[in-house]
């Protein structure tokens, strides 16, 4: 089976589609079987959202001070000590792996 035509929404051949589905809608496919001589429309929807990112992506940790046994842990994690923001920064994947998802600071670091 062959994919010979792929339309976003809105373009031709997918109104009545985006109608149906609305914002759900990421493309309709046009696509071919040559053995059972057939054309299917095929639409391609969005069923879930949620936040993401790459587990390389560098992020912020607050750790306390005193908490010494978990700054040990995030600086063989890979972590570097920002004094001027009294921070933790390490990969998004490290954070995770370490369960500090809810010690994040909602800004990232893009390098």
């Amino acid at each position: 089976m062959q994919t010979l035509l792929t339309r976003k929404p809105g373009q031709k051949g997918t109104k009545e589609l985006l109608l149906k589905y609305g914002e759900q809608l990421v493309c309709v496919r046009h696509r071919y079987d040559e053995q059972r001589r057939r054309r299917l429309k095929t639409v391609e929807l969005v069923v879930e959202e949620r936040e993401w990112m790459p587990e390389e992506t560098r992020v912020l940790v607050r750790v306390a001070w005193g908490e010494k046994e978990l700054g040990i842990k995030v600086k063989r994690a890979g972590g570097v000590w920002l004094p001027e923001r009294k921070l933790w920064e390490l990969p998004y994947g490290k954070v995770v792996e370490l369960g500090l998802e809810e010690r994040m600071v909602r800004e990232w670091i893009s390098r």
